[in-house]
């Protein structure tokens, strides 16, 4: 044991008399109570300290119990730095031999994941009931304890304003030199029969305790049977809650500033570990838990007289976990603020069209075409991990909003050098000969050195990838060719394999050996929305078959995914882990019910929206600190990651090690969401998400990273991306337009794009505006807005030769902006006069008068919309 200095030993000795002092300064209390109208919480003395006998919350003036409510304390102290090592022979052999050694990003990440500390047996644990307490106003408590390592001290009371929490700050000061972690009391246990949800926010959530561990921890498929702690890196909103059958949910929600800043001051501190997140204490008991410092991380180790504070706060309310959840995210984190402070030097429209400069010009998009079986394919190259790959992968992506970019702006370098090679590339990608694989998608990627397509990470193949890649990308070039007899071939031979391979449950295999054709991956389920693909094939082909299969997988997929909140991402080189496609899932539950008006289909997609709402960060607190971002100087809100989603988190997603994304593809979803529940969580993640992102923006080319932490170095080994952002940010735009003109300006959209979520093409068919028939068009250089936070889209009804200019403004203010119109460009090549232009509200109602001369000054509302109706001749 370390030696005490004389000074530590005097301080020890001073603040043991002070406690002594304060706490016998008074009458002894042996019962104690914090209530109001909401909570009750009774500590009762016993021999053993103070316990908490009664804990209860009311609903309509009926007060229901926690059956098993605690109050003992945990402390975690080791004298020496926690052990390092996995502990492999604490785990079952499918999690010690987890993942594959070909999946190289997870292998140290997984194993990291198994050490002692994230498996809660690092060092000793002090559990204790405090010996001494004292309430001296009726509001608030306080306790002490003693223990050979430490002295704690704890104050607890009712918040006033939101009256079913409860606040709690813990000071710990060493008497002995060492490692300390504090834990938050267990305030109440659940027992297993009794819990009916259970999430820690990005990391895994469920309504029932799993027994395998690699599901649970690795795929976030139920609750982990063993007290895991896990990273506040990937979880989304710092909340651990529990739900049990009396209808009750209990949350620890950690005090603001409590958690590592991902960027502090210069430089990146994503993975500084400050905080822990548990669904049980260390005794495997299932109660929310968090931990704080985290044992032998940042600020853990103390000396002797050295102190730590942990502040949080628990809520108790007679509610569902996601109204629990809301609470953490907008009353504690303050979500909603962080679009106050939002700025943007660039629109989310010129990001489109400058990204239209960048996919034409073959230097910057990495453009390739090459000699494939006798035709010409073209796509783009691919610098990331490809199993086989020498630098030589080429890839397409959102087929869809390569179509429809082409048609709204007209451009003639896509469509002469652009789309016919990808077209070809699609054709090349799927095997037509006979075969157990005709119909499907022979492989994402094309090895120009070694001539042939390969899947991303390994010689197999997913149903998923034939709804992807066949279906999907085909499905929406056909919505703007349908006369394209050859992929309406094409398409049929994909849906007719994909009914092949669904099995009679409804279900399909995770994938197929390319070469043995039996399933692989079969400890897995393939809870993915791979019935979308038959979704395509009913729309286009119009046969009824495919819709009855489509509904058949649906129904398996809502009870064995949806229904469990268990899902599996589509990212071959993460072996499939939870991502995107959870919010893909959603969208492909709408669709159906558009298509069928059974209502099981839109109730299953609004409980998956609510669980993907869990991919998206809401901390920390975006504010204006200054801080230097590669040698740039930059607000703290300029570069937060709250309101950004992931690529995928978890245990061992690439949120760990990159942080969240800049792609994204569910804002537009959201918006709709949105318009549908009036929840505005997904207003404001969308917007969050969408605004005010211009540090990660790569200005010469307009392209934003992928990745949070490379902010803004462009596509970089990803050039096709460019593609994926055109899609969501129009999807993005679209959508707002039809929220805010309550659908009075509504377009119809295509498909989902393959991969990275839910956005959806455009274009493809005239929409209305106010009940005018308009097709979409985006000219480049016909608009001219001076103010970037103002974006706009635009419309020709040619029927009643009228163009239109919808002008979204992003900002929470109202604005007066300047626009210049250059009519000339409205049809480039003809010469046309404008008779009149008048601004329209939201509405449609006529406003303003403008002048012809095409310079304007337009007001637009808060958070508003506003029309320019053009009538030429």
């Amino acid at each position: 044991m370390q030696l005490l200095t004389i000074h530590a030993c005097k301080t020890i000795l001073m603040l043991s008399i002070f406690a002594f002092i304060g706490f016998t300064n008074g009458i002894a209390q042996n019962k104690m109570t914090l209530q109001n109208g909401a909570l009750q919480v009774e500590w009762q003395k016993t021999e053993n300290g103070y316990k908490l006998t009664k804990l209860s919350t009311s609903q309509e003036g009926k007060s229901i119990d926690m059956n098993m409510p605690s109050g003992e304390y945990t402390v975690l102290y080791s004298a020496q730095k926690p052990d390092s090592l996995p502990l492999f022979d604490q785990v079952d052999e499918q999690a010690k031999n987890f993942p594959e050694p070909i999946y190289k990003y997870i292998v140290n990440t997984w194993h990291t994941n198994l050490k002692p500390v994230p498996m809660n047996t690092a060092g000793t644990a002090l559990h204790f009931f405090p010996a001494q307490a004292r309430q001296s106003i009726p509001s608030q408590i306080s306790f002490n304890h003693q223990t050979k390592e430490a002295a704690i001290q704890a104050s607890w009371s009712l918040y006033t304003t939101y009256k079913n929490d409860i606040l709690v700050e813990i000071e710990l000061i060493a008497k002995q030199a060492g490692y300390y972690s504090i834990a938050t009391p267990t305030l109440a246990t659940i027992a297993e029969k009794d819990l009916t949800w259970g999430i820690i926010p990005g990391h895994f959530q469920g309504k029932a305790l799993q027994d395998n561990l690699m599901l649970a921890y690795a795929y976030g498929q139920g609750i982990p049977r063993k007290p895991i702690i896990v990273r506040e890196r990937t979880a989304s909103t710092l909340s651990p809650l529990l739900s049990n059958m009396n209808g009750l949910t209990l949350a620890v929600i950690p005090a603001p500033g409590t958690s590592r800043n991902p960027w502090e001051n210069d430089k990146n501190t994503h993975n500084d570990w400050q905080l822990g997140l548990s669904l049980m204490n260390r005794k495997a008991e299932l109660t929310p838990t968090a931990y704080h410092p985290v044992l032998g991380e940042k600020d853990s180790y103390l000396k002797a007289g050295e102190k730590r504070k942990f502040s949080f706060r628990y809520t108790l309310q007679a509610a569902d976990w996601y109204s629990v959840y809301k609470h953490a995210i907008y009353d504690v984190y303050r979500f909603h603020e962080f679009l106050a402070l939002k700025q943007t030097r660039q629109s989310l429209t010129d990001r489109i069209l400058s990204m239209l400069d960048y996919v034409n010009d073959d230097s910057t998009s990495l453009w390739r075409t090459e000699q494939f079986n006798g035709q010409q394919i073209g796509a783009q190259a691919y610098l990331g991990g490809v199993v086989g790959s020498d630098k030589d992968a080429m890839k397409n992506s959102d087929y869809g909003a390569m179509w429809m970019l082409a048609t709204l702006t007209g451009d003639e370098v896509l469509r002469k050098t652009r789309l016919p090679y990808a077209r070809n590339f699609k054709l090349a990608q799927q095997q037509d000969e006979s075969g157990f694989f005709q119909g499907a998608a022979v492989g994402q990627y094309y090895l120009s050195k070694s001539r042939k397509f390969t899947e991303e990470w390994g010689p197999y193949v997913e149903p998923i990838g034939l709804t992807y890649y066949t279906m999907l990308d085909i499905g929406n070039v056909l919505l703007f060719e349908p006369n394209d007899t050859q992929l309406k071939e094409r398409l049929r031979l994909g849906a007719e394999r994909l009914l092949s391979w669904q099995q009679s449950d409804g279900h399909w295999e995770v994938a197929y050996d390319r070469e043995t054709e039996k399933p692989r991956f079969t400890e897995l389920k393939d809870l993915r929305p791979t019935f979308y693909g038959l979704i395509v094939a009913h729309r286009i082909l119009g046969d009824k078959k495919y819709l009855d299969a489509a509904r058949k997988g649906a129904d398996w997929f809502v009870v064995n995914s949806v229904n469990k909140a268990h899902f599996l991402g589509v990212c071959g080189d993460l072996r499939f882990v939870p991502d995107f496609a959870t919010g893909q899932s959603v969208q492909a539950l709408l669709d159906l019910f558009e298509l069928t008006g059974d209502k099981k289909y839109q109730e299953a997609a609004l409980s998956a929206a609510r669980i993907y709402t869990a991919s998206i960060y809401t901390h920390p607190i975006p504010n204006r600190e200054k801080k230097t971002v590669n040698g740039v100087s930059r607000e703290d809100w300029e570069i937060a990651q709250a309101g950004l989603s992931f690529e995928h988190g978890g245990s061992v997603g690439s949120a760990n090690m990159h942080g969240p994304i800049l792609l994204a593809s569910h804002a537009g979803m959201f918006v709709r969401l949105f318009g549908l529940t009036k929840d505005s969580l997904y207003l404001d993640m969308a917007r969050a998400a969408a605004w005010g992102r211009d540090a990660f923006v790569h200005q010469p080319t307009s392209v934003a990273s992928y990745y949070w932490r490379t902010m803004n170095n462009g596509a970089g080994p990803y050039p096709h991306h460019a593609w994926w952002q055109i899609g969501w940010l129009a999807d993005y735009l679209l959508s707002e337009a039809s929220l805010r003109s309550r659908g009075k300006i509504n377009f119809p959209r295509g498909f989902v794009t393959p991969k990275v979520g839910p956005h959806q093409t455009y274009g493809f068919a005239p929409g209305k505006i106010f009940g005018k028939e308009a097709n979409l068009y985006l000219t480049p250089r016909m608009l001219q807005v001076k103010d970037p936070q103002i974006d706009y889209m635009g419309a020709i009804a040619p029927q009643s030769k009228q163009a239109f200019v919808v002008l979204l403004n992003n900002d929470d203010t109202n604005k007066t902006t300047q626009i210049q119109f250059d009519s000339s460009r409205l049809f480039p090549g003809k010469s046309i006069k404008v008779r009149s232009v008048k601004q329209l509200d939201a509405q449609g109602k006529p406003g303003t008068t403008l002048a012809t001369n095409g310079n304007w000054t337009v007001k637009t509302p808060a958070f508003g919309l506003a029309i320019l109706a053009i009538e030429y001749e």
